[in-house]
This record gives C-alpha cells, structure tokens and sequence, in this order.
C-alpha cells in the first residue's frame, strides 16, 4: 500500500493536467485565463473573468 495519496494516483497526473488544458477557457473581452463558472439566475451556465470582469454564457 502506498504511504500517501500521491503514491495511489501519481500516474493519473499526466492525464489529469491533459484534459484540465484541453477544457481551459479564456476571456474573449481581454483574453486572460482567469476564468470562473457561475450559476445564472435561472439555472444556466454562465462564466466571468475574474481579470476584467467580463461576463458571458
């Protein structure tokens, strides 16, 4: 058994930084990478630049 949680799923990091890069958003106001995903009011999927606080869904 490993000794920590690392040693378990250090071989799925590989996969794990691919798809986080291949799904990575940008702004398409001022092109930062700095993107969060919000709720909007009626359920929908919406995202704001946390840089320039540009919105979009």
């Amino acid at each position: 058994m490993p000794a920590s949680i690392l040693g378990e799923v250090g071989h799925l990091s590989g996969a794990a930084w691919t798809r986080e890069t291949a799904t990575r958003l940008s702004c398409p106001s001022c092109g930062s990478a700095f993107v969060a995903q919000v709720l909007g009011d009626n359920g929908g999927i919406s995202y704001v630049c946390t840089a320039c606080r540009h919105s979009w869904s």
